[in-house]
């Protein structure tokens, strides 16, 4: 087993009905009346929401100043009643935060930390720098003020420490196998955009000994080339075990385009010889949001009969 594959990984406590739940906007502000029917959600899935006033500020497009975001975020690690924290929506501007955090501090009080898009960049940076379990997966204001916003099968066995589960689809479920096979590794990943621009950075991502998950949404198929280019380019798909893209939504260059997103991705990464699968719902999705804990040991096959994601361990500590 390679070393990355070896280190022990942070976890935090498992969530239970009853615990608080932090709510956070690190980056875009967001549509009141959407968050609070996610916080009414929440509530009535047993939990307790809990925010600051602060939470509703505007500086340009983000939510509030740099300095609020980043210290609304440290609170809610450092808060021993919040058990786990939730992401009001993403958008743009959670790279700001990067330089001001803290990680160690958050390390040092791990919770369940969840969200996605631009929230990417976030997930990414505290599982590298810390080694902390992060979760890709719905957000207050974009999927849980929605009925049909979470799946809430994957929500439950990431957040309440199950230990051994499995994402099965069959050849008929709309997610599709792209390239055949079996590969293990830990599950990493999130917005293709935020992953691409890490690169150079401090931040730069860490795709060793992964099942890499990419997903974006709005983006044309030329653009998901270069950016996949981008990172096979900067050796970044080199180390990776298995890919699985999301559900890709709304990502066309024109309604009647003479060819698949399916074929342009496979034009990047089918020289990878490894499995690959497409159209997992997480992150931007058209509807019923899996949660997928990143920096657990996981193990993909796609053959053809389907594709099975099976997570190896327990996401928390139960």
């Amino acid at each position: 087993m390679s070393p990355r594959l070896q280190v022990n990984r942070v976890k935090p406590a498992a969530l239970r009905r009853g615990d608080a739940v932090g709510i956070v906007a690190p980056a875009s502000h967001f549509k009141r009346e959407d968050f609070d029917a996610g916080c009414e959600a929440l509530r009535r899935m047993g939990y307790t929401p809990v925010y600051g006033d602060s939470i509703f500020e505007r500086d340009l497009y983000f939510a509030g100043t740099v300095e609020r975001r980043a210290r609304e975020l440290e609170e809610m690690f450092a808060r021993e009643d919040v058990k786990a924290i939730l992401c009001a929506r993403g958008g743009y501007g959670a790279n700001y935060l990067l330089p001001r955090l803290d990680v160690k501090k958050i390390a040092a009080k791990p919770k369940i930390f969840v969200g996605y898009s631009d929230i990417t960049s976030l997930l990414t940076y505290i599982g590298d720098s810390e080694g902390v379990v992060t979760f890709h997966g719905p957000m207050v204001a974009k999927d849980f003020y929605r009925t049909d916003g979470i799946d809430l099968g994957s929500w439950q066995a990431a957040v309440e420490g199950k230990s051994n589960w499995t994402l099965a689809f069959s050849a008929d479920s709309g997610v599709k196998g792209l390239a055949q096979g079996s590969a293990g590794g830990l599950l990493y990943g999130g917005c293709l955009s935020m992953l691409a621009e890490s690169l150079g950075t401090p931040y730069e991502i860490d795709t060793r000994e992964t099942i890499l998950f990419i997903e974006d949404v709005g983006t044309k198929p030329y653009q998901i080339d270069r950016m996949l280019m981008h990172l096979k380019l900067a050796g970044k798909l080199a180390g990776v075990r298995g890919i699985i893209f999301g559900e890709m939504l709304d990502c066309l260059q024109a309604p009647k385009q003479g060819y698949t997103l399916e074929e342009v991705v496979m034009r990047v990464v089918g020289e990878l010889n490894i499995p690959v699968a497409y159209g997992l719902r997480s992150g931007h999705v058209s509807g019923g949001n899996i949660t997928l804990p990143l920096g657990v040991r996981v193990a993909l096959k796609v053959d053809s009969s389907g594709v099975r994601l099976e997570f190896l361990e327990s996401a928390t500590i139960a």
